[in-house]
């Protein structure tokens, strides 16, 4: 027997809430012992940015990024401690970066999974490059962007290729709503894609490593209602189907902390945005479902360090891409195929087992924490840094009825 120790790195922006309550909890779940009987001690840091040598060796075991989805100087060490190192990522920065939106729809699209018809239109202004007049002059065919557009009919949406949180998106009802959005995209390279109408659900899923949690979504709402608390608004066959179309994005791109939303039309289930390189796991807007979150979010770290999981830097689209093109295969086949892929990757029944045996008193620990002052100390102040101040005691009190109510109803429904 022998100690072992390991370092977390949390790769930050302007997040507070998540972070206390992960390193509070790395804190409370102290060392933890692996199949071999060594024990391993855990703690975390918060990364800071400085010059740094290619050939330096780096202390952390497992980085969780927050960050390098826009900020190139911590993406480029994320990458060098990876591809040299092997320190573990949550997520892999060379994905993320090649393979955003537009390649997550073709991939998916590939798979053969219901994604909504989506087509890609040319900037509307020309881009910073002195090459582009020529370029432009030589090979770019004009087009009618109102005839691309009844391809599709209305309505539909118009979206950046490689956006997140909602940002630049529009709905397009007619023709002006369409001229009005593509004059107003400058420089960003939009999608227009099909709306799914008459939706019956909207389910947005978080995923950490092989855990998944499907919360029924409202986008028409302020964000700390957005997360409605609703248990079985799926029937088994479609939440079968919502969770293993999250996990086999994730093993598809190495993507181990994401969130996929779905549309659910009757039986058809339409994924519509599923490359989230920092997904939502704010206590504001998860309320209900934020212990959960960061349990999962403890158990998958500990697990990648404690058992010395690799990094997958390479991806293997072929068996996926070989499954998709079978003819003997129907739509459901498929996606039992492309989940025991997903399952493989994530080592699914080893992840089981290793948390039945060393992590098996997590969820009692996080309940306890959440009981506890200290848990309602990060809730006050959160609220507090997040609101104006005529509005801090209502939503206190508004978050503190959604966490007593997780209290109440423990454990939690995960699907």
């Amino acid at each position: 027997m022998s100690d072992v120790e390991h370092l977390i790195g949390l790769l930050l922006g302007t997040e507070d809430d998540w972070p206390r309550a992960f390193e509070t909890l790395l804190r409370r779940l102290g060392p933890v012992s692996d199949d071999a009987g060594d024990s391993h001690a855990l703690r975390s840091v918060r990364v800071t940015i400085e010059p740094f040598n290619l050939r330096y060796q780096p202390r952390h075991s497992l980085v969780i990024d927050r960050l390098a989805y826009w900020y190139y100087v911590p993406r480029e060490w994320l990458k060098k401690v990876a591809m040299m190192d092997d320190v573990y990522l949550l997520n892999s920065p060379f994905t993320f970066q090649s393979m955003e939106k537009h390649t997550a729809y073709c991939a998916m699209m590939r798979l053969g999974l219901k994604v909504p018809d989506t087509v890609l239109v040319p900037y509307k202004h020309p881009v910073d490059n002195a090459r582009w007049a020529y370029t432009a002059k030589r090979y770019n065919q004009p087009f009618d962007l109102d005839e691309v557009a009844g391809t599709l009919g209305y309505p539909l949406y118009m979206k950046p290729f490689d956006g997140g949180a909602w940002v630049g998106v529009s709905k397009i009802r007619n023709s002006d709503d369409l001229h009005r959005a593509y004059d107003a995209s400058g420089e960003r390279l939009m999608h227009l894609q099909q709306s799914v109408e008459g939706y019956d659900v909207f389910a947005r899923s978080l995923s950490i490593g092989p855990e998944t949690m499907v919360m029924k979504f409202r986008p028409e709402l302020p964000m700390h209602e957005r997360y409605a608390v609703q248990h079985d608004f799926l029937s088994a066959d479609t939440g079968f189907e919502v969770v293993t179309i999250s996990r086999v994005v994730n093993a598809f791109f190495r993507w181990e902390f994401n969130s996929c939303e779905t549309l659910v039309r009757g039986t058809d289930v339409c994924p519509i945005d599923y490359a989230n390189a920092c997904p939502d796991v704010a206590l504001t807007s998860l309320h209900y479902y934020f212990p959960w979150a960061m349990a999962a979010l403890l158990r998958w770290s500990v697990y990648c360090v404690v058992t010395g999981r690799k990094p997958r830097l390479d991806t293997d689209t072929r068996r996926y891409f070989d499954i998709a093109d079978r003819t003997d295969l129907s739509y459901t086949d498929k996606l039992h195929e492309y989940r025991r892929l997903a399952d493989e990757y994530f080592e699914a029944d080893r992840y089981a087992e290793f948390c039945e045996r060393h992590l098996g008193h997590v969820d009692d620990m996080v309940y306890d924490w959440v009981r506890s002052p200290d848990f309602d100390t990060l809730l006050r102040d959160t609220v507090r840094a997040t609101y104006p101040p005529h509005e801090h005691d209502r939503f206190i009190a508004h978050f503190r009825g959604l966490i007593d109510l997780w209290i109440n109803d423990r454990p939690a429904a995960v699907t």
